[in-house]
């Protein structure tokens, strides 16, 4: 049996025979948990002696007890929302969050990860919730004192969370394509430079590989790079319909720039799904109540999971496990803007 002081979330898990994830939202005492597996978790926790971290004791150790959670920028709702969970996981774990925005400037992110060993004064660890960083600003920030995590990230030396996106675009590209779709457009976001997760390569590359898996090229005039953006996906939208020509379906890298391309329809006369067909990625809130097809992302878990794990390595900096990649399941969510084709 795991050292009382020492069990972690891990522990939790191994014994109860579910994911960490699971364990971490029954811990938190989160819905959608069925009362078999709470009670798993809940036996799993009392028998290993598991608890959250204790606030005083990391203290007495001086340790500051604060825990950086780095955005690019809180206005995207997807940031709002794992920040949200990630301060409610941290806060169960005995630590207090400081909200750090990047504001959308490279040279704000730039003072921030060239010398952490400054930040490391002020907090004992960083959660990056869709920071990408560069090489230099990656090797200092693991070579410092702070405990990291992440969401988002791809070969990193800590732990991430995060969903696969170009399984998220294949599959939504997929639906399109079983549908009878052949003319498929794509609203690419732009690979920003403004500190944010380069999703979007991942997103064409899966919307490029469903159409190869049908011997189907992609299309030039059918691609249009955009920002995340509701004003993005209208102006891309409209740039098809007036520059372009008419797709039979679209496909839309986030959720928020296909909301854009459904005003960009109407405005065209033109509904969803009877004239185009569209979907989305993520299963924003607004989704449901515009009749969205997307592919839903667990966002607030990525957020928890991820604070959970860094509060794990806080409160245990001798755990010798090796960081690990994690990718969170996504789901279609088929709602009324995709139909079948009529030939």
């Amino acid at each position: 049996m795991a050292d009382r002081a020492r069990a972690t979330i891990h522990d939790v898990a191994t014994l109860s025979g579910l994911s960490i994830c699971t364990v971490s939202r029954a811990l938190r005492g989160l819905p959608n948990i069925s009362p078999a597996s709470q009670l798993r978790v809940e036996e799993a926790a009392e028998k290993l002696g598991y608890r959250a971290s204790s606030a005083a004791a990391r203290l007495a150790g001086g340790k500051t007890g604060h825990v950086a959670i780095v955005v690019p920028k809180t206005t995207a709702w997807f940031f709002a929302e794992a920040v949200e969970a990630a301060e409610e996981a941290l806060a169960h774990g005995g630590l207090d969050s400081v909200l750090m925005s990047l504001r959308g400037r490279e040279h704000v992110k730039d003072a921030l990860f060239r010398n952490p060993d400054e930040l490391s004064e002020r907090v004992d660890g960083v959660l990056l919730l869709g920071v990408n960083l560069d090489p230099v600003q990656l090797e200092a920030l693991a070579a410092s004192k702070l405990a990291v995590a992440s969401v988002g990230l791809s070969d990193v030396p800590w732990d991430n969370v995060g969903i696969d996106d170009e399984a998220a675009a294949w599959r939504a590209t997929r639906h399109l394509l079983d549908l009878g779709h052949w003319d498929v457009a794509i609203l690419a976001g732009n690979e920003p430079s403004d500190g944010t997760v380069r999703t979007a390569a991942h997103r064409q590359a899966g919307f490029e590989r469903a159409l190869d898996d049908e011997h189907l090229e992609t299309d030039p005039d059918m691609m249009v790079c955009t920002e995340s953006t509701i004003d993005g996906g209208y102006r891309a939208m409209t740039e098809l319909l007036a520059a372009r020509r008419r797709p039979a379906a679209v496909f839309s890298g986030c959720d928020e720039a296909a909301f854009g391309a459904l005003k960009a329809l109407r405005e065209h006369g033109i509904t969803a799904p009877k004239g185009v067909s569209v979907i989305g990625i993520d299963d924003h809130p607004m989704s449901s109540f515009l009749g969205l097809t997307t592919v839903s992302q667990p966002v607030a878990d990525q957020g928890a999971f991820a604070a959970t794990l860094l509060a794990e390595r806080l409160d245990n900096p001798e755990l010798g496990s090796p960081p690990q990649d994690h990718r969170l399941p996504t789901s279609l969510i088929e709602r009324k803007t995709t139909r079948r084709a009529r030939h």
